[in-house]
């Protein structure tokens, strides 16, 4: 049995917490329609707005960054509606599954590993009639960063919705949602607040909370959620515990700097990517498009996933994860956002050089570890 306490963490979401955090969970039960835990949500209406560097309007919910997802999409869309889901990895395929049930949506797909283009969405755009696009901004798949900016100032000129997971990439990625015209942004407790997995938070812009509607949803009622922060309240029985962890986690964030936050994200990123070339191995997604927040990495010819991932599990108390659907064993892949550590980072690769080495691999040991070293 491995002992949490003593493994390095690294996987692209759930990941490490602070002992703040884990010790917020721990509080004594709280009446949810009480004093203290309204003064709790009106402590965190305004660190939302400064995770998410708007001004609009934010909602959390009890539930995955999915039910985030799917309150947006929820209570924007009507089936009626046409929608563009915009494709090259696993979760964006999972948005475009979400909108079958709540809109009409068309898939304009993109390899994995590649980045979406504008040029593309603004040519299927032109000839369809829609009112919303869908966009993951960090596909957590495939390691790969979309061209946000560029893909929203698309949407903006044609006057559409834009609808964004950016589940492992608010509070890990620079972010100018206000600027770019996002209208919806999406972001999960368990990715770079480094909170516990189980609540969302949605942010939205002006027209988008002016355009809710509660036709299609109850539980994920985005309408309903947006009113209830506002007067300090839930709409529904919340998961106290987790607000709590979470409030902790946006005070941390606020006391770092999101800045800050963002900043080292980058240099872990940077120092993970040096990390890779010195192991021989490579980048799966096109490297001008590597995320901050997650690297995936190809597997060399020869070595196993399954005995890769146990024996950095069992000999080297490292935790990372495999790849998914079409990808998987075919790469794996490293977290660092949230509170990531440097140490955190090279006493993982540390782990990886150890299981690549017993598994044939060849490279020169120590090479990965120092290359992080030198850019802490």
């Amino acid at each position: 049995m491995i002992d949490a306490e003593d493994t390095v963490f690294l996987l692209p979401g759930p990941v490490k917490m602070h002992p703040r955090v884990l010790r917020a969970m721990s509080a004594p039960a709280l009446n949810h329609r009480g004093p203290e835990f309204k003064a709790v949500l009106e402590e965190m209406r305004p660190l939302l707005r400064y995770l998410f560097g708007t001004q609009g309007e934010v909602a959390v919910l009890s539930g995955s960054g999915t039910a985030g997802l799917e309150a947006a999409v929820s209570g924007l869309l009507r089936k009626e509606d046409k929608v563009l889901n915009l494709v090259n990895g696993k979760f964006s395929e999972r948005f475009h599954d979400l909108c079958k049930v709540f809109a009409s949506p068309t898939a304009l797909a993109f390899d994995w590993g590649t980045p979406v283009d504008p040029a593309k969405v603004a040519e299927a755009l032109d000839g369809g009639g829609y009112r919303a696009v869908t966009l993951c901004w960090n596909e957590t798949s495939t390691g790969l960063t979309n061209p946000i900016g560029d893909v929203a100032k698309v949407v903006r000129e044609r006057d559409l919705l834009l609808i964004v997971d950016g589940i492992t990439a608010v509070g890990g990625l620079e972010n100018r949602m206000d600027l770019w015209g996002i209208d919806a942004l999406v972001m999960g407790s368990q990715k770079c607040l480094a909170a516990p997995a189980g609540l969302s938070a949605v942010a939205l812009s002006k027209r988008a909370a002016e355009s809710l509607h509660s036709e299609t949803s109850f539980y994920t009622n985005l309408k309903a959620h947006v009113e209830g922060l506002k007067k300090q309240d839930t709409p529904y029985t919340p998961g106290v515990p987790l607000y709590l962890a979470f409030l902790e986690a946006l005070r941390m964030l606020k006391e770092e700097g999101l800045e800050r936050r963002i900043a080292r994200t980058r240099r872990l990123a940077e120092a993970a990517r040096a990390g890779v070339l010195e192991l021989e191995c490579e980048l799966y997604p096109d490297p001008a498009y590597a995320s901050d927040t997650v690297t995936a990495i190809r597997y060399p010819p020869g070595v196993d996933d399954a005995k890769f991932r146990t024996i950095l599990r069992e000999e080297h108390r490292v935790i990372l994860a495999g790849g998914q659907s079409q990808l998987k064993g075919k790469i794996f892949r490293i977290g660092h956002m949230g509170i990531c550590s440097f140490g955190d980072l090279a006493a993982g690769f540390l782990g990886i050089e150890g299981a690549l080495a017993a598994l044939g691999h060849r490279f020169d040991r120590g090479d990965s570890v120092e290359a992080i070293a030198k850019r802490a």
